[in-house]
């Protein structure tokens, strides 16, 4: 594994290496529940709390666990953190605990969760266990409220229930809709890549000089 400092296990998950607008993993959640915001922030928050936790335990426990049994003992350890995120979120927030559905209990088969116990707090100390899983969980957070914004300020009009264009608004049915997912994930992606490709077309344009004074030299 590339060694890495704590400040980068816990940055890469945020942006660079983003769950989902990077390496495209936790993409049911992203595409099933953020039809509105408030929606994302329960599914983000949940799945930050299943992610914390079952790393904390396996980064603790992972001496202890042997190797042929490891998944089956991680898959356990995530399904006691997402059974206490489901009954957290049902007796506080009721109402979205409904709508989001089974998708809760999905948590369990997210391979976002699995793979960060697999290659990085199987293998490191808790403090950097922690670190990367906090990344990861804002950086799933973070995907999720830019999907859920969009979807709801198009959808619906509103911004966690507030009304921003008054009622001569005519909402885009189709964003709170399935569609609408794939939709607000596909053009997410297109800005990113926008943005990424400019950035290197920047770095080559301030290198052109170095460049030209380097063969000149030679």
């Amino acid at each position: 594994m590339r060694q890495t400092t704590p400040q980068m296990d816990f940055l890469r998950g945020i942006w660079r290496e983003n769950p989902v607008l990077i390496q495209m993993l936790g993409l049911c959640p992203a595409l099933a529940v953020t039809n509105t915001v408030a929606n994302s922030i329960a599914m983000g928050v949940a799945t930050f709390f299943v992610l914390l936790g079952s790393s904390l335990l396996v980064s603790t426990f992972k001496r202890w666990v042997p190797h042929e049994v490891r998944i089956s003992t991680y898959v356990l350890i995530i399904a006691t953190f997402v059974t206490i995120a489901d009954m957290l979120l049902e007796a506080v927030v009721p109402t979205v605990h409904k709508a989001l559905g089974a998708f809760v209990g999905l948590i369990v088969v997210n391979c976002m969760i699995l793979s960060r116990q697999e290659a990085f707090a199987s293998k490191q100390p808790i403090g950097r266990s922690l670190l990367d899983a906090a990344g990861t969980g804002f950086g799933f957070i973070l995907a999720l409220l830019m999907m859920g914004a969009v979807r709801e300020v198009l959808g619906n009009g509103t911004f966690l229930g507030i009304s921003l264009f008054g009622p001569n608004f005519e909402p885009w049915v189709i964003m709170i809709l399935p569609p609408g997912g794939f939709l607000t994930l596909g053009l997410w992606l297109l800005v990113l890549s926008w943005i990424q490709r400019r950035r290197a077309e920047s770095a080559k344009v301030a290198d052109w000089p170095a460049g030209v004074a380097q063969r000149r030299a030679a």
